[in-house]
């Protein structure tokens, strides 16, 4: 076993001499590993800055606590839908069924580079209708490719794949949070709505441009994630990492006592999923589909009903409910926070002054056009991303004087959404924050898949800001739709 490790290490070692890219990845997640603080640190930074913005602009000290405070709760609807989504994905991802179509899944690739490409494709794939289904599903697919006899795959490399759904495509699909906000008026806060109106899911993830940048993005993302997958003479496997591929079900111990049986019955699941069902059905029937599907209370109710109906029993369903909270901490501390930063930027000015979303807009406008605003932004919005990784809390801060611009530059509405969303999976590929449930997952650290990630992360950003910025020209804008 140490002359086999000795020999992969110097494989490796070799692969890394022939690919600098790798090397120059692997030297920045040191560096951000030494140096980065919590997510939430760069949230509570974010307050600090706006509050101090709002106060350059002329804003009483008086009005921005109070804006910030009258803020902080704003969000609490669209906090709650955000958990949601990512315990009702977790699951799913984790009943029965989904291991049985796993296994399934993992007897197709015939090698280890195939293998990554094949994580890859499904990851992607997951991501377009839920995230947290991608992340779950992709990395327990990981595990039982990694379990396979014989097949000698990159644990790393596939660890990777597993998350490109979060960095490349998640946020132009049903679950990308700003579009979800901008089709539901009653998850924006009043302050924004007014601003920005309501866009519907065809204005933005429906768009054909949105939908041809997501074809690009997935074809360009499986091309990288198999060549820069390690061949079988240079792989690092799951064994060789050290990491355990023994799976801990979840555990349903058997009924005890006279009133454990219902936890242990199927009955209450098929009573309370029959009677959602008919709901689903009333709803999907008298609506459009589309317009249906873009209200998140109705995409989380099918997703929960889902999660009840594939876990079969209560006191599983249960068990993967409660495994599933820890994902979600980051986003239930860390909304409140977005929302008192929406109302400094929206309400907090002088008695005569403007707010300093309206700086900000008036800024975007003075230095940008028509034809250069999605790109400008876009550029933007993913280096924003970096410091505040959160799609639905992000865009509460940007579009004020996102949307405000648009209007202004005449940019398609939709389209200006569409460019935040592209952008803002972007620094997806180089934070860690969103990796974390993958990454417990699969039992790997950061350091072990950014290199990969990173490689991503090169290509892809000059590809979606050229494609954001030409497919603008094909639009026209359109006033926004108010409730």
């Amino acid at each position: 076993m140490k002359e086999l490790n000795r020999q992969q290490d110097l494989a490796a070692s070799t692969a890394d001499d022939a690919v600098g890219l790798e090397r120059t990845a692997a030297a920045v997640t040191r560096w951000s590993e030494k140096w980065f603080p919590d997510a939430y640190i760069f949230a509570a930074i974010a307050v600090v800055v706006v509050a101090v913005g709002a106060l350059a602009t002329g804003a009483p000290a008086q009005r921005v606590g109070i804006a910030f405070g009258d803020g902080f709760w704003s969000l609490i609807p669209f906090t709650m839908q955000m958990a949601i989504v990512a315990i009702s994905g977790y699951v799913v991802a984790v009943s029965p069924p989904a291991a049985k179509l796993i296994a399934w899944l993992a007897r197709l690739p015939s090698n280890g580079k195939s293998a990554v490409a094949f994580v890859a494709l499904v990851s992607i794939s997951a991501s377009l209708f839920n995230w947290a289904i991608s992340l779950i599903f992709s990395g327990l697919l990981v595990r039982a490719l990694a379990r396979r006899t014989g097949l000698r795959m990159d644990y790393r490399a596939a660890g990777a794949a597993a998350y490109l759904g979060m960095g490349a495509t998640w946020a132009l699909g049903l679950s990308s949070s700003a579009s979800q906000l901008q089709a539901n008026p009653d998850s924006l806060p009043k302050a924004l709505l007014a601003i920005t109106g309501v866009i519907p899911f065809s204005e933005t993830i429906f768009l054909p441009q949105s939908l041809l940048l997501v074809a690009v993005l997935t074809v360009v993302s499986l091309l990288i994630a198999y060549r820069s997958a390690p061949g079988a003479e240079r792989a690092k496997t799951a064994q060789y990492l050290g990491v355990s591929l023994n799976e801990a079900e979840l555990e349903v111990a058997a009924p005890s006592r006279p009133g454990d049986w219902l936890e242990h019955s199927p009955l209450i699941t098929i009573l309370i999923v029959a009677l959602g069902s008919v709901w689903a059905w009333h709803e999907f029937s008298t609506k459009n589909p589309v317009l249906a599907i873009s209200n998140l209370n109705t995409y989380n109710f099918v997703f929960l009903l889902a999660g009840m109906l594939l876990n079969w029993r209560p006191r599983r369903f249960l068990n993967a409910v409660a495994k599933s909270v820890p994902s979600v901490a980051g986003v239930l501390i860390q909304f409140p926070l977005y929302g008192g930063i929406a109302y400094m930027l929206t309400k907090a000015s002088a008695p005569s002054g403007l707010p300093l979303a309206d700086h900000l807009s008036h800024f975007f406008v003075a230095v940008s056009s028509h034809a250069s605003f999605p790109a400008l932004m876009g550029v933007y919005s993913a280096v924003l991303g970096f410091f505040v990784p959160s799609g639905g809390g992000k865009w509460i801060i940007e579009a004020p004087y996102v949307i405000a611009a648009a209007k202004e530059l005449q940019v398609h509405l939709g389209w200006a959404v569409t460019v935040y969303n592209a952008a803002e999976a972007l620094p997806n590929l180089i934070n860690p924050f969103w990796m974390l449930p993958l990454l417990g997952v699969l039992g790997l650290r950061a350091r072990d898949v950014v290199g990969f990630t990173f490689t991503q992360f090169v290509v892809h950003l000059p590809l979606v800001i050229f494609m954001l910025w030409i497919l603008a020209g094909t639009l026209t804008f359109h006033p926004p739709v108010m409730p």
